[in-house]
């Protein structure tokens, strides 16, 4: 299963009472695939879900896959700290349609690395989808070793990692180690390039929601072999890179979409909307950029 190079984790779009906005989640679906995204990853860290109901993720998977039909696949996040839970999740997005699914090491447990082996065997042994990795140390507390990866890349339907570790050292050492077809995504917008540079395959964007076509081009020059204009397309984007993260995710995307047109820029608790500070710099990357 190719996802592509560029896929884009999902905001979830809320109405000014809290509620999901549903039709807002089929329009940006829409805008995602038509400026540049290969694959839409739903239900991942950027669309809230430790604050969405299972009803509600049910809903989102269904609304967009609704909305982009056959023009996009959707990977869809149904990792957990639970191993059981995380199982059931998995089969219930199989049964809905969804084309990957995306696990998070385990949260919060801080298991081994033979614990994080044995979880990740469990979920693939369950499902028929394809599953991509998900190495996130900052916010699970422990990091997938690179021998851990080559490891569970063994299992057939175990085809890629996300690797957001912020470490193009952990990158190389991954790609020395996997089967040449095993694929590895950036999962920090600042370092798709650096790491492709050392054999990742793309990225699962954030910052794709508004500037999805400007990290196509960069991607696309990079794979032609023009290094110097994808070091060009680095440096221009490296400010709007730096500047959604400048407090937690999504805030600061969720504010940029709303000023091109889409949502509102409304998160639940525990996160609250970006202030004015953080607003105004992510407004001035944005026109830096001719985004706005």
């Amino acid at each position: 299963m190719d996802f592509g190079r560029l896929l884009t984790a999902m905001v979830t779009p809320f109405l000014d009472n809290g509620e999901v906005d549903y039709a807002e989640v089929k329009r940006l679906a829409v805008h995602l695939i038509e400026n540049g995204n290969d694959s839409i990853l739903v239900c991942g860290t950027t669309a809230e879900t430790p604050t969405l109901t299972h009803e509600e993720k049910v809903n989102i998977v269904k609304a967009v896959k609704e909305a982009v039909g056959d023009r996009a696949k959707i990977v869809v996040g149904t990792g957990t700290n639970c191993t059981r839970t995380t199982i059931e999740a998995t089969k219930e997005m199989e049964a809905l349609g969804a084309d990957g699914i995306l696990v998070v090491e385990p949260y919060y447990n801080k298991p081994s690395q033979e614990g994080m082996y044995q979880h990740f065997k469990a979920v693939a042994e369950a499902t028929s989808l394809p599953i991509i990795l998900y190495n996130i140390p900052g916010r699970c507390g422990v990091n997938m070793t690179p021998e851990l990866i080559a490891r569970l890349a063994q299992i057939p339907n175990i085809v890629a990692v996300k690797e957001a570790g912020g470490s193009v050292e952990q990158v190389s050492k991954i790609r020395t180690l996997v089967p040449d077809d095993f694929v590895i995504y950036s999962g920090d917008d600042s370092l798709t390039l650096p790491m492709m540079s050392v054999g990742a395959y793309g990225v699962i964007s954030v910052a794709a929601h508004v500037a999805g076509k400007e990290i196509r081009a960069m991607i696309d020059a990079y794979v032609a072999g023009n290094v110097a204009e994808a070091a060009q397309w680095h440096k221009k984007l490296y400010p709007i890179f730096k500047s959604l993260f400048i407090t937690a995710n999504p805030v600061p995307v969720k504010y940029a979409l709303s000023q091109v047109g889409f949502g509102n820029g409304k998160v639940r608790l525990p996160l609250v909307e970006a202030n004015d500070s953080e607003k105004a710099i992510v407004f001035q990357t944005m026109k830096d950029l001719h985004l706005v």
